[in-house]
């Protein structure tokens, strides 16, 4: 199977309740893990991967270049560029790449043909490595001002499912970004169920109402954690959409201030806690999880 844990806001402990989770069923099951935030990866922080054995760069990104040579210095260009990319520097137009969009307007307008090119650039790197837990790990990391998260979430996915079939694993656990972006449907398009990660607050409900939308355009099931559950007591939100939508609640997971110190020490925090009761209501969704999806 391939499941994707998804939360539609950052800051619910998606990523924490996911490390958690995958750490508690890693010996049961033969698993690969896809960190699938390639704007901010952190799974790799969270299983103390220190290095990468492998890693393939992504290219498709469009970034404009100007001959300085057959540059007439008209400043075309430069007044046309919609995203105001091209500066003016020292007597020549020169492109700024981390905000050039490679949209080709400059290319257009300039009276000078061959001047202006649009050249590839590399959008970002995929990285894997096998856990000192035993099971790989892929993650992603965009390159600043580039496109294609999404591109490069797929090309993760794409490379898991290889390394699946070639090692005979069982299940692909994808960690989803926040929002509801490229990247976000790119985890979710092709998975098999998802798990929604929320808090009990208004904005988390909205979010996670939107993700669910996602989720429901590619007719996969859902289940849903609360996490932090009894820092707002009043909020019923979350319960009631949940039985609207008939949505099943895997668990609920108190709130616990020794969730920051397990990050620094680079282990899931079931692991670093194993007795904490924030710990023991993870096992019992860890058990909710294999009974109602893996099994």
């Amino acid at each position: 199977m391939q499941i994707v844990i998804a939360s539609g806001k950052g800051g619910v402990g998606k990523s924490t309740v996911a490390a958690s989770l995958i750490y508690l069923l890693k010996d049961r099951y033969k698993l690969i893990v896809v960190d699938a935030d390639a704007d901010a990866p952190n799974l790799h922080l969270l299983f103390g991967v220190e290095k990468w054995e492998e890693e393939k760069e992504l290219t498709g990104a469009k970034v404009a270049r100007i001959n300085q040579d057959t540059c007439i210095r008209c400043g075309i260009c430069y007044e046309r560029c919609p995203y105001e990319s091209i500066k003016l520097v020292d007597g020549k137009y020169v492109v700024n790449e981390l905000t050039c969009e490679g949209c080709g307007v400059c290319k257009l307008v300039c009276p000078v043909r061959g001047t202006i090119t649009l050249e590839e650039a590399r959008s970002g790197v995929i990285k894997k490595t096998t856990t000192r837990y035993g099971f790989p790990l892929i993650s992603a990391q965009l390159d600043v001002g580039r496109p294609n998260s999404g591109k490069l979430v797929t090309e993760e996915k794409e490379w898991a499912k290889r390394i699946m079939q070639e090692q005979r694993l069982d299940h692909m656990i994808v960690d989803s970004a926040a929002g509801i972006g490229c990247q976000v449907i790119a985890s979710i398009g092709g998975a098999d169920v998802a798990i929604l990660v929320a808090e009990p607050t208004p904005a988390s409900l909205s979010d996670v109402k939107r993700v669910y939308k996602v989720v429901q355009h590619f007719r996969e099931p859902a289940y849903l954690i609360i996490n932090k559950a009894d820092i707002n007591p009043g909020f019923k939100g979350l319960y009631e959409f949940a039985e609207q939508e008939g949505i099943p609640i895997l668990g609920e997971i108190p709130y616990d201030r020794a969730i920051p110190y397990s990050m620094t020490m680079l282990k899931p925090f079931v692991e670093a806690f194993p007795e904490s009761k924030a710990s023991k209501a993870l096992k019992e969704i860890a058990k909710a999880v294999e009974d109602e999806i893996l099994k």
